[in-house]
């Protein structure tokens, strides 16, 4: 199946090239359409392509089917092979039945030469439960709040105390070089047209794992990882600061990020595939970036200075991002979501298990003693 749809890929491709190459290069008129249409299970919808201005003579618009997730792609949709543009109009629709869950990508073609040979793709997108693709939405942007605002407990502990004594300084020097390596994955996969149409001709089944909260987030993180270390510039630090072991691994981390930034300008490996290794270095960090906090806590036997409201925020934030892609991935019926992603998907699973470790260490095992006893006062004769 994988290497029929990829030929069936490349024949469409070389097909299109050839339409772009034969058409009339002062064709003006435009066609649009739903980039997207998502559909429940044995649901219809409507759909209307219209054109940037009408057309002299009617308009033969075939709906060329170059991807489906399943071997017949009728049995997930069912779609004209081709629709009718009448002259003098700019309009027309099509009804799509969708019957069973996955996913079928078409390129609008014509052969008007009045036409503008800028291909126009429908993704069409059956799932089982809109209410599902609501609900995933939402906890979607609970754990973006969530992990958002977790940043800030911690900017407010070392303010409140006017100290960062107790904030592991390797742990900020990681987590700033980690969500840079984030931002540039998500802005790249978000805002940059050439990487986003890389991604779907090597993912055709059209699932972008980035979204905007995503963007803003990663953004959020950098900002709010340079205020923390402002503070750790202005007030008490004690003895601490980044240890050489935290500055070899850095220095390995932006090293690879270099060469392969000379590969990419080298056409060796792709700008997608670039993008993908500063992912792999944000994983990196998430694994590694929380053990210096976790041993400092150990070593003193306590959490002091290290806010267990970012523990707690960040954890529900972790839990709900692994729910939301285990949720996704069952209404789309493509399990391969979750590790559509792996950066997103290992920073929800590394931040639980160590939010874990921190709540016990918290709660459980350097539990704050009182900072005073209550003396009783002596009993009178």
């Amino acid at each position: 199946m994988a290497g029929l749809g990829m030929e069936k890929r490349w024949l469409a491709a070389q097909l299109l090239v050839l339409w772009i190459m034969t058409n009339n290069s002062e064709s003006r008129v435009c066609l649009s359409a739903p980039n997207a249409v998502t559909l429940e299970k044995y649901s219809e919808a409507n759909i209307t392509i219209t054109s940037s201005s009408p057309v002299n003579q009617s308009a033969v618009i075939v709906l060329n089917v170059t991807y489906s997730s399943k071997w017949n792609y009728s049995s997930i949709v069912t779609v004209p092979e081709q629709v009718l543009l009448p002259a003098e109009t700019t309009s027309v629709s099509f009804n799509v039945t969708a019957h069973d869950v996955g996913q079928v990508t078409t390129y609008l073609l014509s052969n008007n030469t009045e036409l503008n040979s800028f291909p126009v793709r429908i993704r069409f997108i059956v799932v089982h439960s809109n209410i599902l693709s609501i609900i995933s939405q939402v906890i979607g942007w609970i754990y973006f709040l969530a992990w958002s605002v977790s940043f800030y407990p911690q900017a407010w502990e070392n303010w409140r105390r006017k100290s960062v004594v107790g904030l592991n300084f390797d742990f900020l020097a990681l987590n700033l070089t980690g969500f840079i390596a984030y931002s540039v994955f998500n802005i790249g996969l978000f805002w940059v047209p050439y990487i986003k149409e890389e991604f779907l001709k090597r993912n055709p089944n059209g699932i972008n794992p980035v979204n905007a909260n995503d963007v803003f987030f990663s953004l959020h993180a950098v900002l709010l990882c340079l205020v923390y270390i402002s503070q750790a510039v202005m007030y008490e630090r004690g003895s601490q600061r980044v240890s050489w072991t935290a500055l070899f691994l850095l220095l390995i981390g932006w090293t690879f990020a270099l060469i392969s930034l000379f590969l990419a300008v080298a056409k060796q490996i792709t700008w997608l595939d670039y993008l993908y290794y500063f992912s792999y270095i944000k994983l990196a960090v998430t694994l590694i970036k929380y053990v210096p906090q976790a041993y400092m806590n150990y070593r003193r036997k306590s959490t002091e200075g290290w806010s267990i409201g970012n523990v707690l925020l960040d954890f529900t934030g972790g839990t709900l991002s692994i729910l939301q892609m285990i949720l996704q991935s069952y209404n789309n019926d493509e399990w391969r979501l979750v590790f559509g992603d792996p950066t997103k998907f290992g920073l929800g699973l590394f931040s639980v298990v160590f939010d874990i470790l921190f709540m016990i260490q918290h709660y459980c095992l350097y539990r704050r003693s009182p900072q005073y006893e209550t003396v009783p006062e002596p009993q009178q004769d």
